[in-house]
């Protein structure tokens, strides 16, 4: 009798019932700000008040009653919000092909290869802009223009060390920027 009971005791004694409808009414202009000034799309704040609640009815049980009802809907909220973020910002960005970039396509390539492709270059010239104006001044001339190192310096008024350390450092950040980024 020892430990089974006591660990039915402790579970009953654990669980506190909620009035869910009473605390949905009651929070939900609350909720419905506290979600809005994390998530910007109102079908989305929406669907994560919808969530939440959803959640809280699942989870009721394990409601124990160390903080007041609405912090632990909250808490739900919020963790969903992260949740969705995480998600949000982990899937790849959708990209529409043009006519004339299918037309482009040779016999037996695959689409996917040429989006893959263009995302990649969506995440370098974001980072391009993240770049530095000295490095982005280098890349510019090195490798838009396609002019000599020593040209570089001699338009830009540095060393020709100094153009090839900054291409180093920009060919590094680069390389972190858009491959740290990629969804696999």
């Amino acid at each position: 009798m020892g430990s089974k009971s006591l660990q039915c005791e402790g579970k009953v004694i654990g669980v506190i019932a909620l009035d869910l409808g009473g605390l949905a009414k009651s929070s939900e202009e609350k909720l419905r700000c506290f979600i809005s000034k994390r998530v910007f799309n109102q079908a989305d704040v929406d669907d994560l008040m919808q969530m939440t609640y959803l959640e809280a009815w699942r989870n009721q049980h394990k409601y124990q009653g160390t903080s007041k009802p609405e912090t632990w809907l909250f808490g739900i909220a919020a963790n969903l919000v992260r949740n969705f973020f995480k998600t949000f910002y982990n899937q790849p960005r959708c990209m529409e092909l043009t006519d004339a970039e299918l037309e482009n396509l040779e016999h037996g390539h695959d689409p996917s290869h040429v989006s893959d492709y263009q995302r990649t270059l969506g995440r370098t010239l974001d980072a391009i802009e993240e770049l530095s104006v000295d490095m982005r001044a280098v890349i510019q001339l090195v490798v838009d223009s396609d002019i000599s190192y020593q040209d570089a310096a001699r338009h830009l008024d540095v060393p020709i060390g100094t153009i090839r350390s900054r291409l180093a450092r920009a060919r590094g950040q680069l390389k972190n920027s858009v491959y740290s980024k990629e969804v696999h």
